[in-house]
C-alpha cells in the first residue's frame, strides 16, 4: 500500500491510515502519512477494513492518490526475504512458489471437500424432513377424505336418501 500527495510534497497534510481485523484488533495506524507503504500478516478470516482519512487541511484543491495493492494467501508470501534466508534462486525459487502454490490449492480442496460433505449431510437431513411431511400430509388428506365420506353417507341416511 502507497499514499502520495503530489501537489503537497513539502508541507504534510495529516492523513491517518489504519487497518482492522474483523474482530477489532488494530493490525495497523499510522498518523501523518504523505507516502509510504506498509505490510501485515494475520491469520484470522473475515472482513478487514482498511481506512484512509483526508483532514480538513487539504482545502487547497490537493490530489491525493491512493494506491492499494492487497495480496491474501499464498500471493501474499515475501519470496525475496525466503529466497535470501534459503539461499536459492531461479529455476528452484520458482520450483518453491510453485509448492506453494499447489498446497494452497490443496488446503483449498480439502476446505471445500469438508463443506461439501456438511452440505451433504444438511441436504440428506432436508430430503428426510420433506419425505416425512410428505407422508404426513398424504395421511391427512386420506384421513380427511374418509371423514368426509363417512359424514355425508350419515347426513343421505338421515335424509333417506340411501
Amino acid at each position: 500500500m502507497s499514499i502520495k500527495d503530489p501537489q503537497n510534497t513539502q508541507n504534510a497534510v495529516e492523513k491517518p491510515v489504519g487497518v482492522t481485523s474483523p474482530y477489532g484488533n488494530n493490525l495497523h495506524h499510522k498518523e501523518n502519512t504523505t507516502h509510504g507503504s506498509f505490510a501485515f500478516t494475520t491469520q484470522e478470516t473475515g472482513n478487514y477494513l482498511a481506512c484512509f482519512w483526508v483532514d480538513g487541511g487539504n482545502q487547497g484543491g490537493h490530489e491525493v492518490s491512493v494506491n492499494l495493492d492487497w495480496k491474501i494467501g499464498i500471493a501474499a508470501k515475501d519470496w525475496d526475504s525466503v529466497a535470501k534466508k534459503e539461499k536459492i534462486e531461479g529455476v528452484e525459487l520458482e520450483l518453491r512458489k510453485l509448492e506453494g502454490a499447489v498446497e494452497a490449492i490443496h488446503e483449498n480442496l480439502l476446505y471445500l471437500k469438508g463443506r461439501e460433505a456438511e452440505m451433504r449431510i444438511v441436504s440428506e437431513r432436508t430430503n428426510g424432513r420433506v419425505a416425512w411431511f410428505s407422508i404426513m400430509s398424504l395421511g391427512i388428506c386420506i384421513g380427511v377424505s374418509a371423514l368426509q365420506l363417512w359424514h355425508l353417507k350419515r347426513f343421505f341416511q338421515k335424509k333417506k336418501l340411501i
